[in-house]
């Protein structure tokens, strides 16, 4: 019987990810109210939620849930997209529209030896990169905005993120083909 629950809770997850969500919730009821789903105990799952943030970093929490009723499963993950299922867990991931807090905390716009705009967990001198993006022709940069860069410039919000890399841009090495 749990494999039948399961099934039902899975194929409503499908139809939530393709953001179809008005039919499932009226087949979900429709399952959850049959006479052989409600004699049974509740649903106990274990939920991975995923958020990927702008920078590339990822936070997972993981949280047992007990599912009463369907619809009230499906609607509180309406937000989130179903990525990855079995029996007994559901992993759902959602892009979040901001840096990682870690990149809040101790994020430094940076360049590396080799002159690519990077971002360090803490000041680039002594720190690990997190995220690199394109190299720059360091000869073109000011010797202000150079000095910068290799003291590192913190990166507090999104906008100062997208601020710095769109600055950096026109000073990128183009590959050649």
């Amino acid at each position: 019987m749990r494999a039948i629950l399961v099934l039902i809770l899975l194929t409503g997850g499908m139809f939530v990810s393709n953001i179809v969500y008005e039919p499932v919730q009226v087949q979900a009821e429709q399952m959850y109210d049959a006479p052989s789903v409600t004699n049974e105990q509740p649903l106990e799952l274990t939920v991975h939620l995923k958020k990927v943030y702008l920078d590339g970093e990822a936070s997972e929490e993981i949280v047992k849930e007990t599912i009463f009723a369907l619809e009230d499963f499906w609607a509180k993950y309406e937000s989130w997209q179903l990525v990855d299922m079995d029996e007994e867990r559901l992993l759902f991931e959602k892009k979040v529209d901001d840096i990682s807090p870690l990149l809040k905390m101790n994020g430094y716009f940076g360049i590396t030896d080799d002159g690519t705009l990077s971002i360090f967990n803490g000041k680039p001198e002594e720190s690990d990169v997190i995220q690199s993006f394109f190299q720059i022709d360091v000869k073109k940069l000011e010797s202000s905005q150079q000095m910068r860069l290799m003291q590192g410039i913190p990166v507090k919000t999104k906008e100062e993120y997208s601020e710095v890399v769109e600055s950096m841009k026109k000073y990128s090495i183009k590959k050649a083909k």
